[in-house]
């Protein structure tokens, strides 16, 4: 998996699952063009640890929930001041800010989708264009989500959108592949994060209960996510088209968990 000499757009790509595939790429020898939010402490340690691999990162900060145009043109502008072309863009960056379906209202409905779907959309079709227009060997990879194939009761517009990213990603495939571009996705399950590690650390009964419905009866760092993106951007993936890989431990293909001996005998005396 090497990514020598190329250079990588990731949206959200300072913490969480965005850091771990940015680490990963870093570690293929990939510059990395790295977005985030804000400077904070996160961010920072994110870029150190990709520098200190011997890659260029450049960083932009900026909030997604802006006019369209303005954050194409934005991080567009900056891929064109560095040293090398892009030719990955990992469209990471997403949102989980739902209310109960009875509660969803528009404003909430459409940001979820602005940003977990419509960014990386254009995104893509920003550096497409490029891309078409240079003969670039484009490689894009979307973060979906288990979620947009487990239903959760409270998710509602977050699973829609992730079960949007798998379906635009195979949409893309067909319309960006004749032009040599190559479209994937990786989907995790539930992996430690920033944002999910205040719900795991503050009750460790949440966390047993993700463990027991999963096969392997594991919830990860992130870092398991770098790998595959790796994989995916690479070469080494040439013929892998229009997919959306599951990194979740099984969790995916398991109709339910084996029934606790405690609760199997608690039904069996009911």
């Amino acid at each position: 998996m090497k990514l020598n000499g190329l250079t990588a757009v990731i949206t959200g790509g300072t913490q969480g699952v965005g850091a771990a595939i940015a680490i990963s790429l870093a570690k293929a020898g990939a510059n990395l063009i790295l977005h985030g939010l804000r400077e904070d402490p996160m961010a920072l340690d994110t870029i150190r640890q990709c520098q200190e691999l011997g890659v260029q990162v450049t960083p932009i900060y900026c909030d997604l929930w802006q006019p369209l145009d303005k954050i194409v043109t934005e991080i567009g502008d900056r891929s064109i001041e560095i040293d090398s072309e892009v030719s990955l863009l990992v469209n990471n960056a997403g949102v989980f800010i739902d209310k109960p379906f009875i509660d969803m209202d528009e404003t909430t409905f459409d940001r979820t989708f602005d940003l977990n779907v419509k960014v990386g959309y254009f995104l893509t079709q920003y550096f497409a264009k490029r891309w078409i227009q240079t003969k670039t060997p484009g490689r894009v990879l979307f973060t979906a989500s288990i979620n947009g194939l487990l239903a959760e009761s409270d998710h509602t517009a977050y699973d829609a959108s992730k079960a949007a990213v798998s379906s635009m990603v195979r949409s893309l495939c067909v319309a960006l592949a004749p032009k040599g571009i190559r479209v994937n996705a990786i989907a995790p399950g539930l992996v430690r994060t920033p944002l999910t590690n205040q719900v795991l650390d503050r009750d460790p009964g949440a966390l047993r209960w993700m463990q027991l419905h999963t096969p392997n009866h594991q919830v990860p760092e992130a870092s398991v996510c770098g790998p595959i993106a790796a994989f995916l951007l690479s070469d080494d993936a040439e013929h892998i088209h229009g997919q959306t890989i599951y990194i979740d431990g099984g969790m995916s293909v398991w109709q339910q968990p084996d029934l606790p001996e405690k609760l199997r005998t608690g039904m069996l005396q009911d």
